[in-house]
């Protein structure tokens, strides 16, 4: 099944798995549906763990958002360290510190050709105002011995290449990769631990069938397994739609220029870091495959791309980097980035057997990796625990016109950015 993702990442991508469709009965001691990294890393921990394991995706492994992301690896979640430590306590504040390392370790032990490095990630501020909250995020991330530094005005401007900051942090523990590539490793990975993996046909139905779940498929094909996973984040559908009614599924907006000449490649993010600024619609960027600058923000809330959110992620790109007005722009794509009212991860089990992992809110590359790999440890032995606990469904009210609030919250967060110092 070829890939059909319109952005950069799948011009220079790995061929994608020839990967069969589900046929017949089938039966694992695990099913997973969705094949992202949460659902791949499951499957890899699992499989390896020597359980049986059928992935269901109705697409190619990465198709989501998994295959269309910025590429950035960042540890921790939306909130700092302390809050973490009130809200979930200390394990999981260690937890979310080290997901860029779960990440990076997968892609070593397996051997993923996915361009991965650790060049670290830097949080700009455009506002003076937020300065003080940099300062404290990255005191309780060096308290806990992360590798972390503040920058100056002045430091930042020259690791940037960008004129916008008033100072930032540094976090050595981040990284970067091409994504699609590494859901590709993933699911080769996985496959080699001995897990199965299906695409072309979406589950249609799920259900208890005594003690065990049953999947049944748009094909005919079903599934049943012992135990379930539910995996597909800001791609969930009406065969969840409890789950679905939970998430806002935010667009993604990216794009890329042509190749960055010499000239500007020596100025622009010289030390390969990705970088992101702390507004509440903030942007990222880094230096991608080719050498061209991408840069992504938050745009619409409907599934249809809009030129007016490319126009302003463009329009952001050349006010922060105004000496790339004269390059093309090459590339420009969409995804869903799930997110949740209170801005965390939220794992769920409805049912015994079956554990949902949903929300990353921009955090996913890192966060989806760890989770889905503590999920496959936790169902291979119950007695290791999961970083987050088990939480309720709690579908958004109104959830149908999720598309209309959730843009007027957007024009909200950017008219305070706008006003803030």
């Amino acid at each position: 099944m070829s890939h059909t993702i319109p952005s950069l990442w799948a011009a220079p991508a790995r061929p994608p798995l020839d990967l069969p469709a589900p046929e017949g009965e089938m039966r694992a001691e695990v099913a997973i549906v969705g094949a992202g990294f949460t659902g791949l890393s499951a499957a890899l921990r699992l499989a390896g763990g020597g359980a049986s394991v059928i992935v269901l995706d109705t697409h190619a492994p990465g198709f989501g958002a998994s295959g269309r992301n910025g590429g950035q690896i960042i540890p921790g979640i939306k909130i700092d360290p302390d809050g973490i430590d009130r809200v979930y306590g200390e394990a999981t504040t260690d937890f979310a510190g080290k997901t860029a390392d779960t990440t990076l370790a997968l892609i070593e032990a397996h051997d993923i050709d996915c361009d991965a490095h650790r060049d670290g990630w830097i949080q700009g501020s455009v506002k003076k105002a937020h300065l003080a909250q940099i300062e404290r995020r990255a005191e309780q991330w060096r308290k806990r011995g992360a590798n972390v530094a503040l920058l100056s005005r002045e430091e930042v401007r020259a690791r940037t290449g960008s004129a916008i900051f008033e100072g930032g942090w540094f976090d050595g523990r981040a990284g970067r990769l091409h994504p699609l590539n590494y859901a590709t490793g993933l699911a080769e990975a996985a496959r080699t631990a001995g897990a199965d993996i299906r695409v072309g046909a979406a589950a249609t139905q799920l259900a208890r069938q005594g003690r065990d779940w049953r999947i049944d498929l748009a094909n005919g094909a079903s599934v049943t397994a012992g135990q379930g996973i539910v995996a597909t984040n800001g791609y969930s559908g009406p065969l969840f739609p409890e789950l679905r009614a939970s998430l806002v599924p935010a667009g993604s907006f990216q794009v890329a220029t042509a190749p960055l000449p010499e000239v500007l490649l020596s100025r622009i993010l010289p030390g390969r870091s990705v970088v992101s600024d702390t507004r509440r619609v903030g942007n990222y960027f880094r230096i991608g495959p080719e050498n061209r600058l991408m840069m992504g923000a938050r745009g619409t809330f409907t599934d249809t791309p809009a030129d007016t959110a490319f126009a302003r992620v463009t329009g952001d790109l050349h006010a922060t980097f105004p000496e790339t007005r004269d390059l093309p722009i090459a590339y420009r794509w969409t995804g869903r980035v799930a997110m949740t009212a209170d801005h965390l991860p939220h794992v769920h089990q409805p049912l015994p057997g079956l554990v949902m992992a949903a929300g990353y809110n921009g955090r996913g590359v890192a966060l989806s990796s760890a989770l889905g790999t503590a999920i496959g440890a936790h169902l291979l032995d119950a007695a290791r625990p999961l970083p987050f606990r088990f939480t309720d469904i709690r579908p958004l009210p109104v959830h149908a016109l999720h598309p209309v609030y959730a843009t007027l919250a957007i024009w909200y967060y950017r008219l305070r950015d706008a006003l803030e110092s």
